[in-house]
């Protein structure tokens, strides 16, 4: 009977045994750090609507696509939090992306499926009865087969008793076994940090009440997580961070010989910081009181030293020069409000929706930037065409969440009432010259140090003003210089110099910039200026189009010299100053957008002709954008998209603005056969337009006019290099020239695209000699008529020089009565084109022969040079 009941127990145990193994699929591998791919219907909804409101966008979702198919991903965040795993897990399943499905040192429970906890519980009681031992993922090698065969985890570097358990009771630290686990396979792990942010908003230097009692921004409560995810206005927002290549990670020398355990300490630290980098590069700096920042910059030990030498030596009371500089933080500081930014962003967007259609920008080269801000300051650097530029980039930075950049201002726009707001929107302003005011360019000089130390980002007009011109001005290497010091001294590690090209369709100040380069004053900005403009709201002005350029560090240019920028002396430094100011203006113009109201205008003043039919012009455009796509320039989308209809409604608008006007009366619609003459007081008009696009052409200009001045119809290259030398240094004022390119390269390039365009026929048995075709004549002078309008204007300079002997008129009034000569050149017409009469052009004429020994009628011999030269050069070109 005894034996009889041991037998059936053992049957029942071994039936239980098979229940329990068959229910467990013969393995005690069920961990609740494992979220299945299929959790309950009702379950899946209620997450998949509760975390509708955060926002993922598509380029966030790029990110992770890019990763190999391959790779092993293990999505890293801050704090360990359920909330974001159990977001991670629903939003990236529902995108169709890898999603972590394991949580390393997570516990989920009731998202469980009830027969899948049921598994869960037995197995883990099945195991400590047999072992004794609670089961373990780690050891058991669950995870790592897991993330083998395809699953993806969520790493959390912070948690509360994380660094108790690793650091005193030797538990498993994840991404110690991560590095273990990427020793034995061959497959990489991508460490992918990422983060979710319920507000762009800085953290403050002191936390609030709120704060203390709801969390912080950074880290909210449960309540502030709420109240966030319902606010429709400023939704939360993911960010992902770079991936890291733990295998690659590993393979750096620097940590070949580390233990497992350093690498991990490193690993982890270094994930830690490119987290709180991207972090930074969203919210920006720990915003700090006006007052604060101001009483850190008059404290400093630099300063204070400065302002007691400055007091003994002219002899004033240390607290009166304490009250100078107060005065002139007060001048310059910005006062920026993250709360009233968010309001500003809002009359942008409504100013860019009713006067302008569209804003075009490369959002993936700004990604890229964007990522680069993390290693040091963003020195956005721009062109300078409109007033619109100080609001538009900002306005762009805030859209794709990056934090506002200060604004190098000119003091002329701290007036009432928008130079507050300027100063609130991140503007600190400038005087046009530091002369004679000693203590105001050290508290400036001071006040940059500050914004850099603190990790803000900057923007400066390397013009020094707007362009009234239409293409790039000399640098004004001023501020350029005080920033790079300020750096030399310590104020940060690096820089990131990033040249913008911003351009219109049509600039506001049109008129006001006519107005001036023909000799008219320029109207101080006031009050009076800001109510006249509300009649550009009536206006609409076409596209912005905003690109960027690749960033640059400071560091690449400092190794270039092989010198340390902390050796260089004063003379090496203004030489590393001029050189990075050449390559901003030449990296702007590279990503200039060609827009077809600046193709149009071109070709409309280099015809030759005084009327033009509609179909001629044509004609000219099509041979423009042929050489713009061999250059690579970037078209306006719109030059792309319907290239004929875009044409059309720029002649159109031309005809509107009386900058052309038809010959044929009574005609409605555009033909082939139309015909058009410009309008001569308007020319200046175009001009500018034509500038816009002006720096794609020259090295075509040069080439063509140096075939022309060759005056023969077969020629060699080799011919062609003294002529484009000579432009080159001639025009060195207006255009600047690609630093990295020889006149030889130029001409060997553009000699090939006159080749493709039919321009030239290669000599069929002398090597390297050209024949010009029938058609290439008049297709080299659609190019060489670039120049014509400059040396126009500079042969009005060489008579002003050649009438005034030296040193008979004063500096400051020679403007003026080169501007007058001019217009009476004109009106005699000894100069033909309107545009001719600028007073830019005017101004780097003059300072180009007086570089060149030129000062007045007694150095007649270099008159009679340059005029020679000239003449010749005008003769070619009519």
């Amino acid at each position: 009977m005894a034996k009889q009941q041991i037998s059936n127990h053992r049957t029942i145990r071994q039936k239980i045994r098979q229940w329990i193994d068959s229910t467990l699929g013969n393995t005690h591998n069920h961990y609740i750090c494992l979220m299945p791919e299929r959790t309950g219907s009702f379950s899946s909804l209620v997450l998949k609507l509760f975390f509708s409101g955060i926002k993922i966008d598509e380029d966030q979702y790029s990110v992770l696509r890019k990763i190999p198919e391959n790779a092993i991903v293990v999505y890293v965040n801050q704090y360990r939090s359920y909330f974001e795993y159990l977001f991670y897990y629903t939003r990236y399943k529902q995108a169709g992306v890898r999603f972590p499905a394991i949580g390393f040192g997570y516990k989920v429970i009731i998202w469980q499926p009830v027969k899948r906890l049921f598994k869960i519980i037995l197995a883990f009681t099945d195991y400590l009865l047999h072992e004794k031992v609670f089961p373990n993922p780690y050891e058991s090698g669950y995870i790592k087969d897991e993330l083998v065969n395809g699953r993806s985890a969520l790493l959390s570097l912070v948690e509360k008793k994380g660094f108790y358990k690793r650091f005193v009771k030797a538990k498993y630290d994840p991404v110690h076994y991560l590095i273990e686990m990427q020793s034995s396979i061959n497959r990489p792990i991508y460490l992918v940090p990422q983060l979710i942010f319920f507000s762009k908003k800085p953290p403050k230097s002191h936390p609030t009440f709120l704060d203390i009692l709801f969390g912080t921004k950074e880290k909210p409560g449960k309540i502030r997580r709420l109240a966030a995810m319902l606010n429709n206005k400023n939704r939360p927002f993911v960010e992902i961070s770079e991936p890291v290549n733990l295998n690659s990670f590993i393979k750096l020398t620097e940590n070949k010989e580390l233990s497992i355990d350093q690498r991990a300490i490193l690993l982890r630290r270094q994930l830690m910081r490119q987290i709180n980098r991207h972090r930074h590069s969203i919210t920006g700096p720990v915003q700090k009181s006006k007052q604060e920042i101001k009483e850190n910059i008059l404290t400093g030990e630099r300063l204070q030293g400065f302002m007691k030498q400055y007091a003994a030596k002219h002899k004033q009371k240390i607290w009166d020069v304490h009250k100078q500089a107060d005065s002139h933080i007060e001048e310059i500081a910005a006062r920026y409000n993250s709360n009233l930014v968010g309001l500003f962003a809002i009359v942008v967007r409504w100013i860019l929706r009713f006067m302008f259609d569209g804003v075009t920008v490369n959002y993936e080269m700004l990604a890229r930037i964007k990522a680069a801000s993390q290693k040091g300051p963003l020195i956005f650097i721009p062109c300078h065409k409109s007033h619109i530029d100080y609001l538009i980039l900002s306005y762009i930075m805030l859209k794709k969440n990056m934090p506002g950049p200060h604004i190098a201002a000119g003091k002329n726009l701290s007036f009432w009432p928008l130079g507050p707001l300027f100063r609130i929107g991140g503007a600190f302003f400038i005087r046009r010259s530091f002369k004679g005011a000693v203590l105001y360019s050290k508290i400036f000089t001071e006040y940059i140090y500050k914004l850099l130390e603190e990790g803000f980002n900057l923007e400066l007009f390397i013009e020094g003003g707007r362009s009234r011109t239409g293409k790039l001005l000399r640098p004004q290497l001023g501020l350029l210089s005080i920033i790079i010091n300020a750096c030399k001294n310590g104020a940060c590690k690096d820089l990131n110099l990033v040249p913008v090209y911003i351009g219109y369709d049509r600039v506001l100040e049109e008129s006001a910039y006519i107005n001036e380069i023909e000799g008219g004053s320029k109207e101080d900005e006031n009050i009076k200026q800001v109510i006249k403009a509300r009649r550009f709201l009536k206006k609409r002005y076409g596209k912005i189009y905003i690109k960027f350029s690749e960033a640059v560090t400071l560091k690449e240019f400092v190794n270039e010299n092989d010198m340390p920028l902390g050796t260089m002396t004063s003379k090496e430094q203004n030489a590393l100053c001029r050189k990075i100011g050449t390559w901003l203006l030449h990296s702007i113009d590279k990503v200039t957008v060609v827009t077809p109201h600046a193709l149009v205008a071109s070709a409309i003043l280099n015809c030759t002709k005084n009327l033009f039919s509609y179909d001629h012009l044509l004609s000219i455009v099509d041979t423009y954008i042929r050489y713009l796509s061999l250059q690579e320039a970037t078209l306006a989308d719109t030059l792309l998209l319907d290239q004929t209809h875009v044409i059309d409604q720029v002649v159109d608008s031309y005809m509107q603005r009386k900058f052309i006007e038809t010959v044929s009366k009574g005609e409605k619609t555009l033909s082939a056969e139309s015909q058009f003459k410009v309008n001569e007081n308007k020319r200046s008009a175009m001009e500018y337009y034509k500038n816009n696009c002006i720096a794609f052409f020259i090295p075509a200009a040069f080439t063509a006019l140096a075939i022309l001045e060759k005056d023969a119809f077969q020629f060699s290259s080799v011919d062609l290099h003294s002529g484009y030398k000579f432009f080159q240094e001639f025009f060195k004022n207006e255009f600047t020239p690609d630093p990295l390119k020889t006149p030889e390269n130029h001409v060997r390039k553009n000699i090939k695209a006159f080749i493709d365009d039919a321009i030239l026929m290669p000599h069929p048995t002398l090597a390297d000699t050209y024949n010009i075709t029938s058609s290439g004549l008049r297709k080299l002078k659609l190019y060489s008529g670039f120049l014509k309008a400059y040396f126009e204007s500079y042969w009005v300079v060489l008579a002003y020089f050649n009438r005034y002997p030296n040193n008979s008129v004063k500096a400051k009034d020679r403007l003026k009565k080169i501007q007058s000569l001019g217009n009476r050149m004109y009106k005699k017409k000894e100069i033909k084109l309107h545009e001719a009469v600028s007073r830019v052009n005017f101004q780097n004429a003059s300072d180009y022969f007086i570089q060149h020994g030129i000062r007045g009628s007694d150095d007649q011999e270099k008159i009679d040079f340059y005029s020679e030269k000239i003449q010749n050069y005008m003769n070619y070109l009519s």
